[in-house]
């Protein structure tokens, strides 16, 4: 294999061996090079954010701005002033003028995920600034100029969005100078199995439980599988069985329930329903919240356990907890809340019975989703990229979330 395609593997993480794979690699690196416009396509979960950061990487645009936007993910109203920014005044809000990513992304490199689902509106601006170099801030009649590499990615198929009217096939061709299709996980089943082991220690080291281990005959079953959510599906069940299940070594009967499509590489993969899917992102999104749940029981036994072995740590008047034993889970199934209370003061703090709530947690599957995503939001300051990312959902599927549970 080039050495070279060997370097960005280990420098950005990317795990297999499929020639498919290394010419996607090889031909992002000979087009970073160039200025030329780059579409990226293929299914969701594939791994195509990676082609934008190692063009960015290897151009002489390197030491500049890269920004990723994923375009889905910004309401239609606003996506106008996302990429080119707007000035003061110019619509209800715009308290200040603010800088689009075309101006902050100058000299740099601009990756525009899912841009299928650009509005036509921004197409036409879009297009202008590929051509000309030029855009207009929302609420200004000012031509400025930037000086941009654009990546885009999609994941649906542009030439029927085209046939319906919703995409322009002018902008299809001026996006699509250097076509690269990344392939999808079925294609390259070698690569399956050195995934599963790599995700597999990776969880192990974040939720510090043993590495768990297939089984030859899972094995074969887990590259027969045809992952229609691709990396990403392999990422989560990888994670859920880490998670879930007490043997650390996995037989096909064990791994059976975590793959919701059909076994077998030459059987068409089922689509879930939009019931179905979102039952699994909601699992998905308990199962972490579990996870930090034991991770903060166990912080909590070991400041009882330094607190036993040194009772001169213990404060008088400051919160102390009962740590919950290691099975938590109630009788109907689900998971209390923990709560921690962390003083930095110098003084020690004062009990006050004004703070002491009644529990009126929420411990259906919906409640703890709320808890979950609430809980991230202020991990995160609020960031809703960074919470989406944390939480393994579309920054879209956070937006609706939000609004659904009024957070």
């Amino acid at each position: 294999m080039n050495e070279n395609i060997n370097n960005v593997k280990r420098r950005f993480g990317i795990i297999g061996f499929d020639p498919a794979l290394d010419h996607v690699i090889d031909v992002a690196m000979q087009v970073a090079v160039t200025d030329l416009s780059v579409l990226v396509t293929g299914e969701s979960g594939s791994g195509k954010e990676s082609v934008p950061k190692i063009i960015h990487a290897y151009s002489p645009r390197k030491t500049k701005t890269y920004i990723a936007v994923n375009c889905g993910a910004i309401p239609e109203g606003t996506i106008d002033s996302e990429l080119f920014g707007h000035e003061k005044g110019a619509f209800t809000g715009a308290v200040d003028s603010r800088k689009g990513y075309f101006e902050e992304a100058n000299g740099g490199t601009l990756f525009l995920d899912e841009v299928a689902d650009l509005p036509l509106s921004t197409q036409v601006r879009l297009l202008r600034v590929l051509e000309t170099g030029e855009y207009i801030r929302v609420g200004s009649s000012k031509v400025m100029k930037t000086d941009v590499r654009v990546v885009a990615a999609t994941n649906v198929n542009i030439a029927d969005r085209i046939a319906k009217g919703k995409f322009r096939e002018d902008l299809y061709y001026r996006l699509n100078s250097v076509p690269i299709r990344v392939p999808a996980l079925r294609e390259r089943p070698g690569d399956i199995y050195p995934l599963f082991v790599k995700f597999a220690a990776d969880f192990s080291d974040k939720y510090h439980v043993p590495t768990i281990s297939l089984t030859e005959d899972a094995q074969s079953m887990l590259r027969s599988y045809r992952w229609p959510g691709n990396v990403r599906q392999l990422k989560n069940v990888t994670e859920q069985i880490s998670l879930i299940e007490k043997e650390r070594l996995i037989t096909p009967e064990m791994l059976k329930p975590y793959l919701t499509g059909p076994v077998g590489s030459n059987l068409p993969a089922v689509v879930p329903s939009d019931t179905e899917r979102q039952d699994s992102m909601q699992r998905e999104i308990v199962f972490k919240f579990i996870a930090e749940l034991q991770r903060e029981v166990q912080e909590l036994k070991s400041t009882v356990s330094q607190l036993t072995q040194n009772p001169q740590m213990y404060v008088p008047g400051a919160h102390h907890h009962h740590v919950l034993p290691d099975n938590t889970m109630q009788a109907d199934g689900q998971y209390p809340m923990v709560t921690t209370h962390e003083h930095h003061g110098t003084e020690p703090e004062q009990y006050d019975d004004s703070e002491v709530i009644e529990d009126t947690a929420d411990y259906s599957m919906e409640g703890l989703e709320k808890q979950a995503i609430v809980a991230a939001l202020k991990r995160n300051h609020d960031n809703r990229k960074k919470t989406a990312e944390e939480l393994g959902i579309s920054e879209r599927t956070l937006y609706r979330k939000i609004k659904e549970y009024g957070i």
